[in-house]
């Protein structure tokens, strides 16, 4: 939808919403195994919880959590298995460049902390078992994070799109506490304990390193591009999707630790590329400038070089006008907002132009065929305008 796609695609689905990939595939596999692996995590609970209940009854009570743990330990054992299998799964679809696969892991470290409440009773905290529950957290959690750094990082953002990089990123929010404390233990090998503001500070940096990396890709990517106005657009689109995925979740927060302008740098992007869109029209409003053009008074006689010469900056507004709203009518500004103030801002900037061109020949016998000319109102322009970034068509 405008991020980190082809602008020039008219009927855009929601990124947000699709699936890794259409047909079923490797990812299709991973997500059905995820789902049966997160059943499972919810059975072993159940099963914990009766197996606890029954022992109560039977076992005396400075007996209980050995036995529990001899009791459950095959079960938990399995659960561990399958979890570092999914994780290696997770492992080898990165060494073949699937990014996206990161993303899986995220469901299943969110099942882990909404049943973590359930574990601590049941478990008990200090029991070998609660040890093998943190462990398995940690386990996805520490994953996740060398997976998306040092080498991975860029390649995160570079094969992937903003959608999902910003997803990632939203996802690890999460978990914000623990993906800073385990940033925070990266850093020394030391024992020395982090205050929580550093932590914060360093997931922080983290983040602001991801889009960091996503921006020099957009640029990138922007440059297969050969009309600089749809590069424009592309970088627009993508920028905009970000700052606004930034300033509805707590991660402008985030960003903002460690980033103070973050949010008026995206907003001087993307008004940035608005100008460097806006430069397109230049081609077509250049027509309308006092260049070359002839003292003009009303009924006075022109002679044919004058008159050629507005001959010639009709006919080059016009065809300029024709050829870029054809052009960029198929071109897709997702943002209502954005896509209405920068229709908006050329409507304004090339009617007015042109009426005060027309102003200038008003009276002017230039051609016996002025209509051949002069095809446009200044209000038919404004509406060939407002066609512009139309989609739905």
């Amino acid at each position: 939808p405008g991020y980190d796609h082809d602008p020039r695609v008219k009927h855009i689905t929601e990124a947000l919403t699709e699936k890794h990939g259409a047909a079923p595939g490797k990812d299709d596999v991973l997500d059905i195994e995820i789902d049966s692996y997160i059943h499972c995590i919810s059975a072993f609970v159940k099963l914990a919880q009766s197996e606890y209940a029954l022992l109560t009854e039977i076992i005396p009570e400075h007996h209980q959590k050995k036995t529990f743990d001899s009791l459950i330990q095959e079960a938990l054992d399995n659960l561990m298995l399958e979890g570092d299998n999914i994780v290696s799964a997770a492992r080898r679809a990165i060494m073949r460049h699937d990014y996206s696969a990161v993303l899986t892991i995220f469901p299943i470290l969110r099942h882990l902390k909404m049943n973590k409440s359930d574990f601590d009773s049941t478990l008990q905290v200090g029991s070998a078992a609660s040890h093998c529950w943190k462990k398995l957290v940690l386990g996805c959690l520490a994953t996740v994070l060398d997976l998306t750094s040092a080498g991975h990082l860029h390649g995160l953002v570079e094969l992937s799109v903003s959608v999902q990089a910003i997803l990632f990123l939203q996802q690890l929010l999460d978990f914000h506490e623990t993906a800073g404390a385990m940033l925070a233990s990266q850093e020394s090998s030391s024992a020395t304990s982090y205050s929580s503001d550093f932590n914060k500070r360093l997931l922080s940096s983290y983040i602001c390193k991801v889009l960091g990396n996503l921006q020099l890709n957009l640029l990138s990517k922007s440059k297969v591009y050969e009309d600089s106005a749809l590069s424009a657009i592309f970088l627009h689109n993508n920028y905009n999707y970000i700052l606004k995925s930034l300033e509805k979740s707590e991660l402008i927060q985030l960003v903002t630790v460690t980033q103070k302008r973050a949010e008026a740098s995206y907003k001087e992007l993307i008004q940035q590329q608005i100008e460097f869109y806006q430069r397109s029209w230049l081609k077509v409003t250049e027509h309308l400038t006092e260049r070359n053009m002839p003292v003009l008074q009303p009924g006075m006689k022109l002679k044919d070089k004058e008159r050629q010469v507005i001959k010639e900056k009709f006919k080059g507004f016009n065809d300029g006008l024709e050829e870029l709203c054809k052009i960029q009518k198929g071109w897709a500004i997702p943002d209502k907002d954005q896509r209405d103030f920068i229709r908006q801002a050329q409507k304004t900037a090339v009617s007015d132009a042109y009426r005060v061109f027309l102003q200038r020949c008003t009276n002017i016998s230039f051609t016996k065929n002025p209509e051949k000319y002069h095809k446009y109102r200044p209000e038919e322009v404004e509406e060939m305008i407002e066609k512009l970034f139309d989609t739905s068509a």
